[in-house]
């Protein structure tokens, strides 16, 4: 049996144990009773794809992580590899860094609030801030795991710092970039959607939690499906730029 064959049939063993779970009312500690079937969500998913609003939610929600995401992207592979490769600003950006890192970005909507005078520079504020750490902490990482020996190469050979820069060292540590890349993006899907639910007048989120107020289980689940999609995409994405990025890596047998 294929990879694929495989997927598709866990897929369709999920959605045959919900639909069984929801259709009987079953009660097993969990409460399937409250939750809708199948046919009942692509009733609504039918629906929702008719309207422009579903849209308009989407554009909204994709516009907010693309553009959060690209300003965590450029922030971060720059601090992290500026702190990985200076010692004095490593001295100073570092404990300031840490000292943030731990708070959830989430934690952040109140502060998002009060500095900005729009809910949409808030939202991207907070999308920024959660994609960021992973970001620079795999960009430092993998920067710091390189070896010297190529570095001291390039340097006997004459090449300045540029030049160690764009052929050593941004090379050798895509991987690692990719690898941040990757996990900021889900952060920051978390995170945008969270942030939409709490703010938002518009986007995926806002509207998935607004179903929930008005006790629309079928539209909430809809809001899940779309949002699942959404990072599934954008992670597909990312995991493909960074092995079309990284070709001259060697693969190991069988790998996908």
């Amino acid at each position: 049996m294929s990879a694929w064959a495989r997927r598709i049939l866990a897929l369709l063993a999920a959605a045959g144990t919900w639909q069984l779970l929801t259709v009987t009312d079953a009660v097993l500690w969990l409460r399937f009773d409250r939750l809708p079937t199948l046919g009942e969500i692509a009733a609504e998913l039918l629906q929702q794809v008719t309207t422009p609003i579903y849209y308009l939610d989407l554009l909204q929600s994709v516009i907010r992580i693309l553009t959060g995401f690209a300003l965590a992207s450029a922030a971060g592979i720059t601090v992290g590899i500026l702190i990985a490769r200076s010692p004095k600003a490593s001295d100073v950006l570092t404990p300031v860094l840490e000292a943030v890192r731990p708070i959830p970005a989430i934690a952040l909507v109140p502060i998002a609030i009060l500095l900005f005078p729009q809910d949409e520079q808030g939202i991207v504020f907070i999308t920024c801030a959660a994609a960021f750490f992973p970001i620079m902490v795999s960009t430092r990482h993998a920067v710091r795991a390189l070896p010297t020996l190529w570095e001291d190469a390039v340097r006997t050979m004459g090449g300045g710092r540029l030049h160690v820069l764009r052929n050593v060292i941004l090379p050798g540590a895509l991987p690692g970039v990719f690898g941040g890349l990757s996990v900021g993006m889900g952060v920051a899907w978390i995170c945008v959607i969270s942030a939409e639910m709490i703010s938002g007048d518009f986007g995926v989120g806002y509207r998935t939690w607004h179903a929930y107020t008005i006790v629309d289980y079928p539209a909430v689940i809809v809001g899940m499906i779309t949002i699942g999609a959404l990072g599934w995409l954008a992670s597909a994405a990312i995991e493909l730029t960074g092995r079309r990025a990284t070709r001259w890596l060697p693969r190991a047998e069988g790998a996908r």
